[in-house]
């Protein structure tokens, strides 16, 4: 790993940390603490999601033009302002507009960082690049849950300015740090033959694999980590009886599955066709859901269901681990010279969408319509298996297993492959 590639995973988990540090926390920081109410409160978690709606298509635009790294320090600068803005504000417009800029801050860092991952990696090591990228955020969330919910008291307004202010500073530590990254240069939009401003989302839009991937990833977001905090915890406390002190336990061991089976399933992953892989995600999160189906609709004992509904996250934090490595070297390997910023950006685009359409569909049926929730998600599931076989028919050989490309270059580099066979019969 390069002094490039180093910062850049410093990067993604110090960002992570900063989300981690916070976002937990802002409901009660805004309805409880400023007094501001709850649709208030509603309002700045839906402003969030808002804002990355409106600031990635021209990131992704931005990426392509400038480069990954201007783009990622303007949005450390943003998210920064935005964090100390919003410790410091009392008036609900003043915490609306100051979660606008986190929010969008936020937005931006993903696919910014992950296409100065692109810049600094050769496909060959890719999936590695990007399965060490989520363990970080991971760990990086949850070391910032766990710091941030010491430092927070409800009773002091002050302490959520520390909070906030803590955020800002990381954020602007996070912009010295990143200012010194030199990666390699890799051509802009302008250097790409047959390249057009006005071209690129159309290029997108008729790339047929990638389209796919975007539609398999919209499902892959909705039907998992969008229900986490919503439809799935509802459901967990109404239907399966679950308190809040399990739910969560239940988060940690989504976490923990992924911190120790990211690297174990790696060598597994490289080995094997990309689209299958993602299919196999869809019949693991089948069984996840079927297990939080015996959870909550079961009628069994109350440790029964509270283990099942902590093994239903445990199930996740698998699948997750397996589409680390997976989906977004993929992303990265369908955009072509110039344009991994556009692409990124727009399966960011896809992801967000997902987030905020999950818990707003899910949040009501898993709270009241228990067993069409738990069939309805478990349908979702298969569906990935389904759309992850026919995107398999788009993808080339090598898009599709990337380690075919390292055997092929062994084999012309060496004897031929029908010598090889000879010699070794």
């Amino acid at each position: 790993m390069g002094a490039a590639m180093r910062r850049i995973h410093v990067g993604n988990a110090l960002s992570a940390f900063g989300l981690g540090f916070t976002v937990p926390y802002l409901y009660v920081y805004v309805a409880q603490v400023r007094g501001l109410g709850s649709v208030t409160a509603g309002l700045v978690l839906a402003v969030f999601a808002v804002a990355a709606l409106i600031v990635l298509p021209f990131a992704g635009r931005a990426i392509v033009r400038r480069g990954p790294l201007p783009v990622l320090l303007a949005a450390l600068v943003t998210a920064a302002l935005g964090a100390l803005s919003l410790g410091l504000s009392a008036s609900a417009a003043t915490v609306l507009s100051s979660a606008a800029a986190l929010g969008a801050g936020q937005a931006v860092m993903q696919p910014a960082l992950a296409t100065m991952i692109v810049d600094c990696s050769p496909s060959e090591t890719r999936s590695r690049a990007f399965a060490t990228q989520f363990f970080l955020q991971n760990l990086g969330l949850g070391v910032g849950g766990l710091i941030g919910g010491h430092l927070v008291d409800t009773s002091s307004a002050a302490s959520f300015t520390l909070l906030f202010a803590i955020e800002a500073a990381m954020f602007l530590v996070l912009v010295a740090v990143m200012a010194t990254v030199r990666t390699p240069r890799a051509p802009r939009m302008e250097e790409a033959p047959g390249q057009s401003a006005g071209g690129s989302w159309k290029q997108l839009l008729g790339n047929r694999a990638m389209v796919q991937l975007c539609v398999l990833g919209f499902v892959l977001f909705f039907a998992c980590y969008g229900q986490f905090e919503s439809g799935l915890s509802a459901y967990g406390v109404e239907a399966a009886g679950i308190s809040t002190s399990t739910l969560g336990t239940a988060l940690a061991a989504n976490t923990l599955v992924i911190v120790v089976a990211q690297f174990a399933v790696l060598r597994f992953v490289e080995r094997r066709k990309r689209s299958r892989v993602i299919a196999a995600v869809g019949l693991i999160w089948a069984v996840a859901w079927a297990v939080a189906g015996y959870a909550g609709l079961g009628h069994g004992s109350q440790a029964m269901a509270t283990a099942a509904f902590i093994s239903t996250y445990a199930l996740f934090g698998l699948g997750e681990a397996l589409l680390s490595p997976t989906v977004a070297p993929l992303v990265a390997d369908l955009a072509p010279a110039g344009l991994a910023g556009q692409y990124n950006s727009a399966f960011a685009l896809v992801k967000q969408l997902a987030l905020a359409i999950g818990p707003a569909v899910g949040g009501p049926l898993g709270a009241s319509l228990h067993a069409p929730y738990i069939v309805a998600f478990l349908l979702f599931s298969l569906g990935i298996t389904v759309l992850a076989v026919r995107l398999g028919r788009q993808l080339t050989d090598v898009q599709n297993q990337p380690s075919l490309a390292r055997s092929r270059v062994v084999t012309q580099s060496g004897a031929p492959a029908e010598s090889v066979a000879a010699a070794e019969a």
